[in-house]
C-alpha cells in the first residue's frame, strides 16, 4: 500500500512558493517607484521601512534589493564607518552607456524586422505611422503630453518584438526600464525637442519601407544616440539626479 505524504511534506514546501511569489512582487513594486521617481535618485534604502511599505517580509525585500542592485538600479554606498545601499543616481555616463546598449539591441531586432517579407513588413510599417502620426498630434495638446512616453515607447517596442527573439526581447526588457527612469524623471524638459524625435522615427520607417537592413540599423542608433545628446544638455541645466 502506498504511503501517503505527510502535511509536514506539504507545509514545508508551501513557504518557498511563497517566498518565490514574494520576492518577484517585491522586486516589481520596488523597480516601478524607482523608475517613476517615487524612490528618488540617490535615496538611502532602509530594509526595514521599505518592507513595510511594501507589506511584505525583510527575507524577499532584501533578496529584490540585491537583484535590483545587479541589474543597476540600487548602489552600494560606502563611507567610513558604514555601507548602505541607495538609489542609483541618474548621471550623464550612465546614460550613454544605457542609451547605446539600447540603441544596439534595437539596431539589431532592427536588422530582422527589415527582412521580413514585404507584406508582413508593411503591416509594421502602418502600426508605426500610425504611432508616430498619433505623438505628432499629442505633443500639440498640452492637456495630452502624458501620453507621448507611452507611444514612444510602443514605437520602439513595436521595431523590437516584430523581429527579435525571446533572448534578445528579454535583454531589451532589461534595460529599457532602467532608460525609461531618464525619460520619465526629465520629462517635461525633454519635450522642448521632441519634434527631433518624431522626425527620426520617420527615418526609420522610410529604411524599413525600403527593406534596408543597414539603414534601419543605423536610423535606430541615431535616434537613440540623438536622444542622449538632448538628454545630456538638459542634465547640464538640471544636474545630475542623486549624485553623490
Amino acid at each position: 500500500m502506498p504511503k501517503v505524504k505527510s502535511n509536514s511534506t506539504a507545509t514545508a514546501i508551501a513557504p518557498k512558493r511563497e517566498h518565490g511569489t514574494s520576492v518577484v512582487s517585491a522586486l516589481k513594486q520596488v523597480r516601478e517607484l524607482i523608475v517613476h521617481g517615487k524612490l528618488s535618485p540617490g535615496t538611502w534604502i532602509l530594509e526595514e521601512e521599505l518592507a513595510k511599505r511594501l507589506h511584505l517580509s525583510r527575507t524577499p525585500t532584501r533578496a529584490a534589493l540585491q537583484w535590483l542592485q545587479q541589474e543597476g538600479y540600487i548602489r552600494e554606498h560606502r563611507t567610513a564607518t558604514r555601507a548602505r545601499m541607495i538609489v542609483a543616481p541618474l548621471t550623464k555616463e550612465d546614460a550613454k552607456e544605457l542609451y547605446s546598449v539600447i540603441g544596439r539591441l534595437e539596431g539589431l531586432a532592427g536588422r530582422i524586422t527589415a527582412a521580413l517579407p514585404k507584406s508582413e513588413r508593411m503591416v509594421v510599417v502602418n502600426q508605426l505611422k500610425s504611432l508616430n502620426q498619433q505623438l505628432a498630434e499629442v505633443k500639440l495638446d498640452a492637456s495630452k503630453h502624458g501620453e507621448i512616453f507611452d507611444l514612444d515607447r510602443n514605437f520602439h517596442r513595436l521595431v523590437v518584438e516584430s523581429g527579435a527573439g525571446p533572448r534578445l526581447q528579454s535583454w531589451h526588457q532589461t534595460v529599457e526600464p532602467q532608460v525609461e527612469r531618464y525619460w520619465r524623471l526629465y520629462a517635461n524638459s525633454m519635450l522642448i525637442n521632441f519634434q527631433f524625435s518624431i522626425n527620426e522615427h520617420n527615418d526609420i520607417i522610410r529604411a524599413l519601407v525600403a527593406g534596408d537592413a543597414d539603414q534601419v540599423e543605423r536610423s535606430l542608433q541615431v535616434n537613440w544616440e540623438n536622444g542622449c545628446e538632448r538628454l545630456g544638455h538638459i542634465i547640464d541645466i538640471f544636474g545630475e539626479r542623486g549624485s553623490w
